[in-house]
């Protein structure tokens, strides 16, 4: 049995994309992922925003800590999706980098905080499917 897949998701302050697309990861995957995520410049706690429009999901966030980015959890992931974080996110060859283009959460009014986490839904959702094929 080889090992299962591991994806590390990075934005800025780990605080709502990587947030919420890591709750996803672990939801939708169902343990057949690992999933780690982590900011280049975290947050003190996740944006309130993030974990109502995830709860509404059934996926609870509300206890995830902002971690700083390491070296060694880019070495570690298989896949290593950015959102944002630009020069910050540190680059090993080998990997398989894929960069989300989305909008911060932070200070959205919460429909806009929505429509990014559907955006990260369909996005996770696509990634799990090539992760697992």
């Amino acid at each position: 049995m080889s090992k299962k897949p591991s994806v590390l998701f990075v934005c800025v302050h780990n605080a709502g994309r990587s947030q919420m697309a890591a709750g996803y990861m672990r939801a939708l995957s169902g343990g057949r992922v690992e999933v780690l995520s982590a900011g280049s410049a975290p947050k003190d706690s996740i944006n309130p925003q993030a974990i109502a429009v995830m709860a509404e999901e059934g996926i609870d966030i509300a206890n995830e800590q902002p971690k700083i980015l390491t070296t060694e959890a880019v070495i570690e992931s298989d896949a290593v999706v950015t959102m944002g974080c630009g020069d910050a996110c540190p680059f090993y060859p080998g990997k398989r980098y894929e960069d989300w283009v989305l909008e911060d959460p932070a200070g959205q009014d919460i429909e806009k905080v929505r429509e990014i986490r559907n955006e990260i839904k369909v996005r996770v959702e696509n990634l799990l499917t090539e992760l697992l094929a």
